[in-house]
């Protein structure tokens, strides 16, 4: 999954490359999440995390522009539910999914005025690092009553969604940037959580 992120931005900056400066910008972005899960009998609840990456833009029009991204995007949930632990059985823990993505969205973005964008469009996320951590909430776990677990396995690979947000330029070359991306499909093998994650973050331009 690394080496297929690191040939995303390698496309994305060549073909960046190759087009008139005027119509052509790139630059880092960086920013925090609120993630969760959505989906039929799926628990909710959300937590704070972060995304880094690389954006670029190409303006078709004043009016229309298309912006593809690369971004690590720290996702997953934070609930409680009732795990088996041990001998122990059906017993309240708080439990924490991290399910880490590389994500590709694809944004269209419209110019409402010169400042201020409309932007909206697909989005394919490559599972990179999933688990989860549980910790009981019962003093007949002896210890921390911690537990962590590996859920590559049992993670998609591929994730796929739809974003939409604004831009907002505050200045020539920074820009703040609200989205929420809806997942699409299942996150792991089995259920039927599928990502939830609005966010807030900003840019520069090149």
């Amino acid at each position: 999954m690394k080496k297929i992120a690191i040939a995303l931005m390698c496309t994305i900056l060549a073909t960046g490359a190759a087009m008139a400066q005027k119509q052509f910008t790139f630059g880092p972005k960086i920013g925090v999440d609120y993630t969760n899960y959505w989906g039929e009998d799926v628990e909710h609840g959300g937590q704070l995390n972060y995304q880094a990456g690389l954006f670029m833009e190409y303006r078709f029009t004043d009016k229309f522009s298309i912006a593809p991204e690369v971004v690590f995007a720290a996702q997953g949930g934070k609930f409680t539910e009732k795990v088996d632990w041990g001998d122990i059985n059906l017993l309240d823990a708080d439990v924490t999914h991290h399910v880490n993505n590389i994500n590709v969205p694809v944004m269209l973005k419209f110019y409402v005025v010169p400042e201020l964008s409309i932007d909206f469009g697909p989005q394919v996320g490559f599972n990179v690092y999933s688990k989860r951590t549980m910790k009981a909430k019962s003093d007949l776990v002896s210890g921390e009553g911690k537990e962590t677990k590996d859920m590559k396995s049992y993670t998609k690979d591929v994730d796929f969604g739809l974003g939409l947000g604004l831009t907002y330029n505050i200045a020539k070359d920074v820009f703040v940037q609200g989205r929420y991306n809806m997942g699409l499909t299942k996150v792991f093998n089995e259920g039927n959580a599928k990502h939830s994650n609005a966010q807030i973050a900003i840019g520069y331009r090149f």
